[in-house]
């Protein structure tokens, strides 16, 4: 108890004033100020856990998520539509009551194969945007076996947890999308004897994640010390979604499918778009470009994402919710300036994408290099409105451009 002529010293009332006084080290607390941090702190914990629940009640249904995906993704339609069912399934799972004579479903981790740029990052981060869930994006080329410089598997949880303000339960009902699955791949057709930096060790790292156990988890992150608090995580309820380019897969897939026959058997594989062949793409296209078959059983819904053609980039361009155009007029709208693209501009940045092969991601850099001398500009000056000409386009990339090459 404290001695008599002593304050709190957090509302500063003296202790005749409160019921009880507590003594700390060079410090005294109320039973006021005591109620007050409890209720502020439950408040606080509640708060966290109505962010990052999912209600089975509420869950939006596969048709309602593809909507919602719509607003923010231009087209990919067949991916949508795997992401949306896989999505519901698996917040479904998490919501069974599991009797003793009922049917227990197992996790689906999906994979999506694509060209860079075509939406794969976006479409996993704007599904755990509807949902409100934990969400992170691991880079798959950073992970290393433990004992090799980079980071370690557990690493992905670590910043799982971050995302969610290290509410475990939270984490648990998460979302992780590792980027770049293909550079992990193993790099010979025979499986390595020897430790690996990468390829298939840490894929071999990856399975106890995606399978769904109990994982130690140094919650600050870096290496793993004996005297460092670990957090435990169960990743039984955690959806892993993978992503990756997979560059030169369409020709074991063309191998495949026997597209390069001569005579007779050449009419077996007239129906096939060759244009397009992701589209055909199985799970021994993935075993055939490297990743294990371990790996592969652990992520049993594959897609593909379809490639953007000069039509799907100009739609990007202005169509979406955050459409690139739409970001930039929001930008110039707060200094009060009405920003305005003549059409041709569009066609440009459009061109521009198409030449520099680097999709949807492409299209940013090449409106950046136009409005990077406006947007340092204009906040000083005293204008109401700006229109962006294709000549004052064309100048500002060339200008770049030549930079670069320089």
């Amino acid at each position: 108890m404290a001695k008599k002529g002593n304050i709190c010293s957090f509302c500063g009332r003296n202790e005749q004033d409160v019921d009880l006084l507590i003594a700390g080290i060079g410090a005294y607390i109320c039973n006021n100020c005591i109620e007050s941090a409890h209720s502020i702190i439950s408040e606080e914990f509640e708060r966290r856990s109505k962010e990052f629940n999912i209600d089975s009640t509420d869950l939006p249904k596969p048709r309602q998520i593809k909507e919602f995906l719509d607003q923010y993704v231009i087209g990919q339609d067949e991916a949508k539509k795997f992401l949306s069912v896989a999505v519901y399934n698996h917040y479904k799972r998490i919501s069974q009551h599991i009797d003793n004579d009922d049917v227990e479903i197992e996790k689906s981790n999906i994979i999506m194969v694509g060209a860079t740029g075509t939406g794969k990052t976006l479409l996993a981060r704007t599904i755990a945007k509807k949902l409100h869930v934990p969400f992170t994006i691991v880079d798959a080329t950073v992970l290393t076996e433990a004992g090799y410089v980079g980071e370690d598997i557990e690493s992905i949880l670590t910043r799982l947890l971050q995302a969610a303000d290290y509410n475990v339960a939270a984490a648990e009902k998460g979302i992780v999308f590792i980027d770049e699955v293909d550079k992990i791949a193993r790099k010979g057709d025979n499986p390595s004897i020897t430790r690996d930096v990468s390829g298939e060790g840490v894929q071999q790292g990856l399975l106890k994640l995606l399978e769904g156990s109990v994982v130690l988890v140094p919650p600050q992150g870096g290496r793993k010390h004996p005297e460092q608090k670990m957090v435990e995580v169960n990743t039984k309820n955690i959806l892993f979604i993978c992503g990756g380019a997979f560059d030169g897969i369409e020709k074991r897939i063309a191998n495949r499918l026997n597209t390069n026959v001569v005579g007779f058997r050449d009419k077996v594989t007239v129906s096939i778009d060759r244009n397009n062949l992701l589209q055909y793409i199985s799970p021994q296209d993935l075993k055939s470009f490297g990743l294990i078959p371990e790996i592969i059983g652990r992520l049993p819904i594959l897609t593909y994402l379809e490639p953007l053609d000069r039509d799907a980039l100009k739609r990007i361009l202005v169509e979406p919710k955050n459409s690139i155009i739409g970001q930039y007029k929001k930008l110039f709208k707060m200094d009060n300036v009405d920003l305005t693209f003549d059409d041709e501009v569009i066609d440009f940045v459009v061109d521009k994408a198409i030449e520099y092969k680097l999709g949807a991601r492409g299209l940013r850099s090449i409106v950046e290099m136009i409005m990077i001398d406006v947007m340092f500009d204009i906040p000083s000056e005293h204008r109401d409105s700006l229109n962006i000409t294709l000549d004052y386009a064309r100048e500002k990339v060339e200008k770049a451009s030549t930079k670069m090459l320089a």
